[in-house]
């Protein structure tokens, strides 16, 4: 049972989250036609193929090194997300240290999400991918808190993470391109929030080697 993150765990819940994208990339790009423009699955699988190639050309030291290497990626993929996206990887980057703890972990979790919030305004509700990753925050927050290992407190934030995708679903946008649709956002389910749950989802599993 893993209980700090090592660079090997981190590069392999990027490389597991990229694989995710591939496999979801029609269904995302589905969702967002229906809500946005058409471009999140594109945008998220570039920013994910190119975060996957720099790990591999240059490979990192730290899983800080990681998440800040995906944060670049992402900074140079268009539209909405891409910028957002780059914002919470770069903070979840700034931990320090070759094992990061769950508490390590939930207090950058907890600076990345709250920038995420100020740069779009966002909030739990307006349906945007910060509805799921408020819950996740929140959930692996808890769960250092209270003394669970880092395993059991990313299961917690992939539940919640999950839980705050699927209840996007049942509101209207507050925020982005899904404002423009109004009720026919409605029992749609926010891409982006669908993403973050992704990604928690694939934190788990092997490691690669460092």
């Amino acid at each position: 049972m893993m209980t700090t993150l090592s660079v090997g765990d981190t590069r392999a819940w990027i490389d597991r989250f990229a694989d995710a994208a591939e496999d979801q990339f029609d269904s995302l790009t589905d969702l967002d036609r229906l809500v946005g423009d058409g471009d999140f699955g594109m945008n998220l699988r570039t920013g994910l193929r190119s975060a996957v190639q720099r790990l591999r050309s240059d490979p990192p030291t730290s899983p800080g090194e990681v998440f800040a290497r995906t944060s670049d990626a992402f900074l140079g993929i268009g539209g909405t997300s891409g910028p957002l996206l780059g914002l919470w990887f770069g903070r979840i980057g700034a931990v320090s240290g070759v094992e990061v703890t769950a508490t390590d972990l939930a207090s950058a979790l907890g600076t990345a999400t709250a920038a995420v919030q100020r740069l779009g305004n966002a909030q739990v509700g307006h349906k945007t991918m910060v509805d799921a990753m408020v819950p996740a925050t929140s959930a692996l927050t808890e769960a250092a808190v209270s003394g669970a290992t880092l395993s059991a407190a990313l299961s917690s934030a992939a539940t919640a993470a999950r839980l705050g995708a699927e209840s996007t679903r049942a509101m209207l946008a507050r925020r982005g391109r899904a404002t423009y649709v109004g009720e026919h956002a409605r029992g749609v389910e926010d891409p982006g929030a669908s993403a973050i749950a992704m990604f928690f989802a694939a934190s788990s599993y092997k490691s690669v080697p460092a």
